[in-house]
């Protein structure tokens, strides 16, 4: 294939509707021509080892495999795969005779719709990442399980392209601090992988390598219609997508963390975890985020030019250096506390839990998410102490919610109970994990006025995405009968006046001056 393909297949002619201007964004593996209302994309015949489109059948496997693999997240989007015919300079879209080239029809959306445009553009907002969190978590849960007897996933696997990550960047460094930090690094990765080595295992075991994305960033995603869409996932290499869902997470939590963006980064990792449960798995969460780190500043690297000006040399070494450092950021020791919130349902518990989320880098575990995850949804007239919110329910709910904590908590994150914590015994028992896991405690006394928490309630009745359950009767029962902070705990409390946001800024800086790791 050549520029004058391209070049021949910018005729309006060609094409069975309008064109309303020719465009041809060209990557280092692919061509795409814009046409206005549809984009069609054609692979270059190159080999680069990681991927191999040097013949017309490859390449026109891999634009069936993109198609299918993509249309897994999107609907309407990765339309068909067209054979090209005729000659170079005559060539036809479909048609009889020898196919000369394949090309992948798509719908064409704005440039300025892309997520990472978004951002850039200070437009990205923390609804996008929800949505992303929701469509990567259920695409989680339902992506074909990877075979047991097949390599990927293995812990020998995963480690070969950390190794060689740190093999290939080797011999473009020359600055002895550019030299002793990835030292560290490969140090820090060989010590990580011999810890979570059993893990890996057992993930795999347990089926989380699964055929995920393996490419997903802001710049893969785009707005159409008003919805968030995840698209060009890895057609061209089993490896790069036969993969923990960890790994796939991993890379847009670098990805927004990059981009300066930790609180989304944060926010994004909290609700795909409450969406998919897998907080066993959270330990190799920073292990795949430098891996990531480590693929972008090698990639970096690979893009200088062979004859690189000294310009160029510092702009691609700065851009090495940050990504280098990213991925030194995932080998800090970190700082740890376990929270839980004290109130009444709807008195804006879940809010100062996420503002901890996003401020401070905790996972919240909400009782109301645990609680169907365990039982399902409420079968009965949600009344005080019925169905699932019976007294041995609430029991396994709050004991479930603690065995979590201390999973979270071991792997190095802190953490924030999102649960109304109304007994004195549901305080010890997760004072006792605090305890156990060497972890500072801490109560969020969460008040608000009467109106307000009526007025909240009335909110979350009518968001049908709400987990939870309470009605008035229910915040009534509550208010009479819970037990009030003992003068022990209340040395352990901050008293946060939720419909005050001040009163959340404070304790955020007053949590960072206690624990200057977060």
């Amino acid at each position: 294939m050549s520029q004058s393909l391209i070049a021949a297949l910018q005729n309006p002619a060609l094409y069975p509707h309008p064109v309303e201007a020719f465009q041809v964004i060209e990557t280092h593996i692919s061509w795409v021509i814009l046409t206005g209302p549809y984009a069609y994309k054609l692979k270059k015949p190159m080999n680069f080892g990681f991927l191999d489109f040097t013949d017309l059948e490859k390449r026109g496997h891999f634009c069936n495999e993109e198609l299918r693999l993509n249309q897994r997240l999107t609907t309407d989007l990765y339309l068909e795969v067209l054979p090209i015919t005729g000659t170079v300079d005559a060539p036809q879209l479909g048609g009889d005779g020898p196919v000369i080239e394949y090309a992948l029809k798509m719908r064409q959306f704005p440039q300025s719709q892309l997520l990472s445009t978004l951002q850039a553009n200070g437009e990205l907002t923390a609804t996008h990442i929800d949505e992303m969190a929701t469509q990567i978590a259920h695409f989680h849960l339902t992506a074909p399980k990877v075979p047991q007897d097949h390599a990927a996933g293995t812990p020998d696997e995963v480690m070969a392209p950390v190794r060689q990550n740190f093999d290939q960047i080797r011999p473009f460094l020359s600055d002895k601090a550019d030299l002793i930090q990835l030292e560290a690094l490969q140090a820090w990765a060989e010590s990580s992988f011999e810890r979570l080595k059993p893990l890996l295992a057992q993930r795999k075991l347990d089926g989380f390598t699964r055929e995920c994305h393996g490419d997903i960033h802001l710049g893969n995603a785009t707005l159409i219609d008003g919805k968030v869409v995840i698209f060009d996932c890895i057609e061209f290499n089993e490896p790069f997508r036969f993969t923990d869902v960890y790994a796939d997470t991993a890379f847009l939590a670098m990805d927004l963390e990059d981009r300066g963006l930790k609180s989304l980064a944060r926010r994004f990792i909290s609700q795909y975890l409450e969406l998919t449960g897998d907080y066993q798995g959270l330990e190799v969460l920073n292990f795949y985020k430098a891996y990531r780190a480590l693929v972008r500043a090698k990639v970096a690297l690979f893009s200088m030019p062979s004859e690189a000006s000294p310009v160029q040399r510092a702009t691609t070494l700065r851009q090495y250096r940050n990504y280098a450092n990213l991925a030194e950021s995932y080998s800090t020791i970190p700082s740890r506390f376990l929270a839980i919130t004290h109130g009444v349902s709807a008195v804006g518990k879940s809010h100062v839990a996420m503002r901890l989320v996003e401020a401070l880098g905790a996972v919240r575990l909400r009782s109301d998410v645990e609680r169907k995850r365990m039982f399902g949804e409420q079968q009965v007239e949600n009344t005080p102490q019925a169905g699932i919110y019976a007294s041995d329910a609430s029991a396994r709910t709050y004991a479930r919610l603690n065995d979590i904590a201390d999973t979270v908590l071991r792997a190095g994150f802190p953490v924030v109970l999102d649960a109304t914590f109304l007994k004195r015994e549901q305080r010890d028992a997760a004072a006792k994990v605090a305890e156990a896991t060497g972890a500072p405690f801490l109560i969020l006394d969460c008040n608000a006025p009467q109106a307000v928490i009526t007025s909240w309630l009335a909110q979350r009745q009518a968001d049908k995405n709400d987990p939870s359950d309470a009605t008035l009767v229910v915040i009534e029962e509550q208010q009479a009968n819970r037990d009030p902070l003992t003068a022990e705990e209340l040395l352990l409390s901050k008293r946060v006046e939720t419909n005050q946001s001040g009163t959340l800024d404070a304790l955020v800086a007053q949590i960072r001056q206690r624990l200057p790791g977060l």
